[in-house]
């Protein structure tokens, strides 16, 4: 028996925000601490006649080459071949404009969830990623998620070609014979398909087992596959009968640099520029790829590169130029590649001490230098001083495809600065008896899926604001349905906003109204915030900034409901009427900000890991830190895709707020702080 989607089909099953937030979480953390862009696949497509999408590949071409799928994405593998064991073949056809892939995977436990709650880790199934258009710079990916009881679509990043896609162009049947799986698709390109090129083709095969154990195998390697293009495996689309030829090379660093070299090289066609890929280099800088007869620039693919602590920016100009031929095999020119040093602009003593029109030239400059070292398309940048707002501006452009600029009134994703905002509110409720922060949360709302575990009864909204609850980060059910605490709350330090979502449900209990009308009520008029909004809305939607991965910008996805945790949206210059409101000790009595400004918890550290000089750790829903210039306060955030910070020095009555719309934001924040307060560090 087979199923299929034909290409009329519009279904696309609900996909929970739950099981989006776990790819997106596991991807991302399978891909961290490696260069930007970790493709070393390419496969070569040939002309195939029109082949039937029914699950029986008994119509393929025999000669197609099979591609093997071994990227492990977690740290399950697969106990055997038998286990788990995937390849695909790939041809195209013209008269069509459609790209034919036929994916077996051999497999013992084929397991199936038809119930309500079917999600992509929850059985066996297919995730298909194309970039059609397959620009050089970096284009939108789509992937199809695929299996007999789930399908879904992601277009994580915005572009032309990608906005376009859809079920209605892919065909695609799945069979299961013995313990064989075929996933059979045919994809219609349109006028991106055509012969001499290379597109970004990439899989990611899903093996549930009886036991219970999880495991994700690609084609390319890295995650985040939907949101970063050069995570993609690039496909040849070979003319019929054409014989590649075999290129080697060599890179090194110029002038002897001692660094970890890249990780990849760049092969253009000098003829026809939509002919590219990425290839591997081994710990010696050598590569060895095939192509197409033709002339092809060398040069490094990737701008900024990662090596564990230290980050660095390469020069992309071409590195040579080099004539192949079919069937032979070529050495390319020895090719040294420059490290472009990052700018050193921090000051000795931090330009906001003594702030002026001359420094804020200064700043802006910073900003500028800054962001286009690390690759940040856009800025948002606020100062106060003796208590109040002394300069802000905004910077670049809130997306790198439509260029359109950073506006005063442009809104980013706030992150985790969310969770002060929220625990201004519960401090405020706890001064007025409305919330008790030692009593249990239980009491006022059971939690059933933790109720399974006693020490769950300890939890109480100090806890929470603490991030001593026991929680996770994000807490995933099982397959029983519950949540696992991982320490008995109260304990230990445990980062969670989880615990956040949790108090935010007991809050609405308590108070029975909507969240927004408690935050409205109880901190947005009280400290005059504006252009602040938790969900979504259609003045949200206009100016919100598209956040950024390695540039390339995201579909925004702005919550249909607001979580406490992480979904505000503002924008610098709105979020010091908070700041100030915070530092002039606003709308709570001074014992209550005491309280909530106390350390509770101090970071943990690793056995062997550097401790800061200066005390820090959090305080009931804020950070806080000693420094050379006394107690602050603040608080980070991190979407991903969105990162901030925010600091206020107390004694001075100074601090800044920063907004940025890129996952290379958070070094630009540390960076802003020795620049603008703590300057440059002493050895």
């Amino acid at each position: 028996m087979f199923y299929m989607i034909p290409f009329s089909s519009q279904r696309i099953a609900a996909f929970s925000y739950l099981a989006t937030f776990m790819l997106t979480s596991i991807l991302f953390f399978s891909c961290c601490n490696k260069s930007y862009g970790q493709n070393t696949s390419i496969a070569y497509a040939y002309p195939i006649d029109p082949i039937a999408i029914d699950g029986d590949l008994s119509d393929w071409p025999k000669q197609l080459t099979q591609y093997p799928i071994q990227e492990h994405l977690l740290p399950s593998r697969p106990d055997n071949e038998d286990d788990f064991t995937a390849h695909f073949r790939i041809g195209y056809n013209l008269d069509n404009q459609s790209l034919y892939l036929a994916l077996e995977v051999i497999d013992d436990d084929y397991i199936r969830d038809t119930t309500e709650n079917v999600a992509w880790n929850s059985q066996d199934g297919h995730e298909l990623y194309i970039d059609a258009l397959h620009a050089a710079m970096g284009s939108g990916v789509v992937s199809y998620l695929y299996s007999k009881d789930l399908q879904h679509i992601n277009k994580m990043v915005s572009d032309s070609v990608v906005a376009k896609a859809g079920w209605e162009h892919i065909e695609v049947a799945t069979r299961r014979q013995g313990t064989t799986t075929v996933y059979e698709w045919r994809i219609a390109l349109g006028d991106q398909l055509y012969a001499g090129r290379s597109i970004g083709v990439d899989h990611q095969v899903f093996d549930k087992d009886i036991a219970g154990d999880f495991t994700i195998e690609a084609w390319g390697k890295g995650g985040y596959k939907f949101m970063n293009p050069q995570n993609v495996g690039d496909v040849i689309l070979m003319k019929a009968h054409e014989q590649p030829g075999t290129l080697k090379g060599r890179i090194q660093w110029k002038n002897g640099l001692k660094k970890k070299l890249p990780s990849k090289i760049r092969l253009t066609s000098q003829q026809l520029p939509s002919l590219w890929v990425d290839t591997h280099l081994d710990s010696l800088g050598q590569y060895t790829v095939q192509l197409p007869a033709g002339t092809y620039q060398v040069s490094v693919p990737d701008i900024l590169y990662i090596d564990e602590e230290d980050m660095y920016r390469v020069d992309t100009n071409i590195l040579a130029t080099v004539r192949l031929q079919s069937r032979q095999t070529v050495e390319a020119p020895l090719c040294e590649i420059t490290h472009i040093i990052k700018p050193d602009l921090i000051p000795e003593k931090g330009i906001l001490h003594d702030f002026d029109k001359r420094k804020a030239q200064a700043l802006d400059h910073f900003i500028e230098t800054y962001r286009q070292y690390y690759n940040i398309p856009g800025v948002s940048l606020a100062l106060i001083r003796e208590g109040q707002l002394a300069y802000h501006k905004t910077y670049g452009v809130k997306n790198t495809f439509t260029q359109e600029a950073v506006a005063e009134n442009t809104l980013f994703e706030a992150a985790s600065i969310t969770k002060t905002v929220f625990a201004y509110v519960v401090n405020r409720l706890a001064e007025k008896g409305i919330i008790d922060l030692d009593k249990p949360l239980y009491q006022y709302l059971p939690f059933e899926a933790i109720a399974h575990d006693d020490r769950y009864q300890l939890i109480t909204a100090q806890h929470v604001l603490s991030h001593r609850t026991g929680f996770p980060n994000w807490a995933y059910m099982n397959e029983d349905g519950n949540i696992d605490i991982k320490f008995t709350p109260g304990t230990q330090y445990g980062y969670s906003g989880e615990g956040f979502e949790y108090l935010k449900r007991v809050v609405v209990h308590v108070m029975g109204k909507p969240v927004e009308q408690i935050l409205q009520e109880e901190v947005m008029g009280l400290m005059g915030m504006y252009h602040t909004y938790f969900s979504k809305n259609e003045a949200l939607v206009k100016m919100a900034a598209h956040g950024h991965y390695d540039n390339l910008p995201n579909t925004p996805d702005i919550p249909e409901q607001p979580g406490m945790a992480f979904s505000m949206y503002t924008e610098a210059k709105a979020f010091t009427q908070f700041m100030i409101g915070l530092l002039h000790e606003k709308g709570m009595q001074p014992t209550t900000y005491a309280h909530m400004f106390t350390l509770h918890s101090e970071y943990p550290y690793e056995e062997g890991e550097e401790k800061p000089k200066y005390k820090e750790g959090m305080g009931l829903g804020i950070a806080l830190r000693d420094s050379p210039y006394g107690k602050v306060f603040g608080h980070g955030g991190n979407n991903g895709d969105f990162q901030c910070q925010f600091e206020v020095y107390q004694d001075l009555k100074m601090g800044y707020v920063v907004f940025t719309n890129s996952n290379m934001g958070h070094i630009l924040c540390h960076d802003l702080k020795d620049f603008l307060m703590e300057g440059k560090k002493q050895e």
